[in-house]
């Protein structure tokens, strides 16, 4: 199974809701999944097994989780497979291969009645009116502003279904995403526009925020030394207390008596990964908390992949890579400029800003993975001969490990 997970946000840009975004086999190995995406016709749900396999709470604490279903797996037992999730915390999400027939309404209401929220997608302008006895029953509708005039739908929906709530979807831009929000009537939002910078280049960076930046060069300089980096730190009363603690759960009977101590307790391979991880939070800390999770997300993902691509002895940049792949946008400038703020190895940069060298496969799969473009994850999967079932292993192990790296 290949999954992942797709974010909406509210106006304020805080995360209400994720998707789970599934494909149960290679689509060139079974083209009858290329057909039926991700309802390829089996009763059991994906979404629900992914959330089994890991637990709500590896996706979030309190968000709602949007699952989609198909026309045959509706009618699955759906309490069987939730295994103690709370039924309000799942959002079932169908699309126009539900169709608005007896049946189907009669199901939609039954799942209502035990609980479980329901969302629709895809259903053109022209089918308004036919889905109506479907839309009458839903909590959220999706509206692909990509697809629509999403404003004249929006006053369609306002007058007809007041109730129920409206998710802009497909927005490519933050200028997009200022101008929905501006207008009002969404209660989510979905789309890339987290990740695009708002203005290339054109803001200034905080005092804290070059500090940050001076710490990750240092580390990250092929000459790196503890002393430099303990020396940085130390001008940042938040990071020395972050790494004081981090070391007290290393070494249980330390007694720490300089910064420089603490950095060479942690010792240099420890340090720089935790430096790397560590300040890249606190760099990203005015932007979406969801730019923070995507880039850790990242890093975890390309580390884990580095065996499947024949990389492990680069696993460590690759896990750089990944991290940093999204510093254009929480710098607000154009990627290679940002990238030199920082001191990364040549094939690191490379694969970065010129999609070439070793690293840049590992970079093209991952982002293809992370957007759900499952034909494209698909062919580099047969074309590299990669194991379906490990990469899956590889992204649920990076969710894992970002939930107990900065979660807890």
């Amino acid at each position: 199974m290949l999954i992942t997970l797709l974010p909406m946000f509210d106006k304020d840009m805080k995360v209400k809701a994720y998707s789970v975004f599934s494909q149960k086999s290679n689509q060139f190995l079974n083209p009858l999944s290329m057909m039926t995406g991700i309802n390829d016709g089996a009763t059991s749900i994906p979404g629900l097994t992914v959330l089994n396999a890991m637990g709500i709470e590896t996706i979030s604490e309190e968000s709602e989780v949007f699952i989609p279903v198909s026309n045959v797996s509706i009618f699955s037992d759906m309490d069987s497979q939730c295994e103690g999730v709370a039924h309000e915390r799942i959002v079932f999400l169908i699309d126009r291969t539900v169709p608005p027939v007896d049946m189907y309404v009669e199901r939609v209401k039954q799942l209502r009645e035990a609980g479980y929220k329901l969302a629709i997608r895809k259903i053109a302008v022209s089918e308004f009116v036919d889905y109506a006895p479907l839309l009458a029953h839903m909590d959220y509708v999706l509206l692909n502003n990509k697809k629509i005039v999403i404003e004249k739908a929006k006053i369609f929906f306002a007058r007809m279904y007041p109730m129920a709530k409206l998710i802009a979807g497909g927005i490519e831009t933050m200028e997009i995403f200022e101008g929905l929000k501006e207008t009002g009537g969404y209660d989510l939002y979905e789309g890339e526009f987290y990740r695009i910078p708002v203005a290339m280049g054109s803001s200034e960076m905080s005092p804290g925020k070059v500090t940050y930046l001076q710490l990750l060069k240092v580390v990250n300089s092929p000459d790196f030394e503890l002393q430099a980096a303990a020396d940085v730190i130390g001008r940042d009363p938040a990071l020395t207390i972050s790494l004081l603690k981090m070391v007290n759960r290393v070494v249980k009977t330390a007694q720490i008596t300089t910064i420089r101590h603490a950095a060479a307790m942690l010792g240099q391979r420890e340090l720089k990964k935790w430096i790397n991880t560590v300040v890249t939070e606190e760099l990203y800390s005015d932007k979406p908390s969801e730019l923070t999770r995507l880039s850790l997300l990242r890093a975890r993902f390309c580390e884990n992949l580095a065996g499947l691509f024949e990389l492990k002895m680069q696993s460590e940049e690759l896990f750089l890579m990944g991290l940093f792949s999204a510093l254009d946008a929480v710098l607000e400038k154009p990627l290679e400029e940002a990238l030199q703020l920082i001191q990364l190895s040549a094939p690191i940069s490379n694969a970065l800003i010129k999609h070439e060298g070793p690293l840049a496969p590992v970079l093209e799969f991952m982002l293809a993975y992370e957007a759900g473009d499952w034909s494209e994850v698909s062919r580099l999967l047969l074309l590299k001969e990669m194991d379906t079932d490990a990469v899956y292993d590889a992204y649920l192990e990076a969710l894992t490990w970002y939930r107990m790296t900065l979660v807890g």
